[in-house]
């Protein structure tokens, strides 16, 4: 129960927290946020790490501090949303066969890159820009892309997009939005504004589905 709490504290209070890592570790908090976003894009086991919120709070303090150079930030995170992606993308084209010759790999079903490589046909390689501003789905496409039959030249360019995108779009938003008084004083439900708008495409999927099964 503690840790979850201390998760939520850390969600919910990112700002604060992230203030402490820049007063505790100086010019160290860049390798610090590189690691984060990097693990949440290229381990597979770990997609709950808080990336949209992250990039929000360090535009914000970017902006308000200076302690953090917005210039050096962005383009070294938009590297470490690169690295993790290739990292996760070659994983899941190692483990793809023992996937599709099994039912279940741990918690990865056979059908899931099935389903993912229909969604690719359908929608093209628009879909790996789409997956980066979801958590979870983010952690999860560069992998499945491996596994299927996505080709990496395919895959790069629309990865290097999504990366862009993501990383500067976020990033920005808290650089030049994060300090306006109304927004500051009310960061907790900024961030829960953030997660929902960031997982209402899954919620919306879902619900979708289940209305097709029903009147199937």
């Amino acid at each position: 129960m503690e840790f979850i709490q201390s998760v939520l504290d850390f969600f919910l209070h990112l700002d604060k927290h992230l203030a402490d890592i820049i007063n505790e570790y100086g010019t160290l908090t860049y390798v610090i946020l590189f690691l984060i976003i990097f693990v949440e894009t290229g381990l597979i086991v770990m997609p709950l790490l808080p990336g949209d919120s992250l990039l929000f709070a360090a535009g914000a303090l970017a902006a308000s501090t200076g302690a953090l150079d917005v210039k050096l930030m962005i383009p070294l995170l938009i590297l470490a949303a690169l690295m993790g992606d290739n990292v996760n993308y070659f994983v899941g084209k190692l483990l793809g066969n023992q996937i599709k010759m099994r039912e279940r790999i741990l918690f990865f079903k056979r059908e899931y890159i099935t389903e993912t490589e229909n969604f690719y046909h359908k929608h093209g390689g628009k879909t790996v820009i789409m997956a980066r501003f979801i958590p979870i789905v983010r952690t999860i496409a560069p992998f499945v892309a491996g596994a299927g039959s996505m080709n990496y030249t395919k895959y790069i360019g629309y990865c290097i997009v999504g990366a862009i995108l993501w990383v500067v779009g976020v990033t920005m938003l808290g650089y030049l939005f994060g300090n306006i008084p109304i927004i500051k004083n009310n960061f907790e439900l900024v961030i829960f504004g953030i997660i929902g708008l960031s997982i209402a495409p899954i919620i919306f999927q879902f619900l979708k589905t289940k209305f097709r099964r029903a009147t199937a």
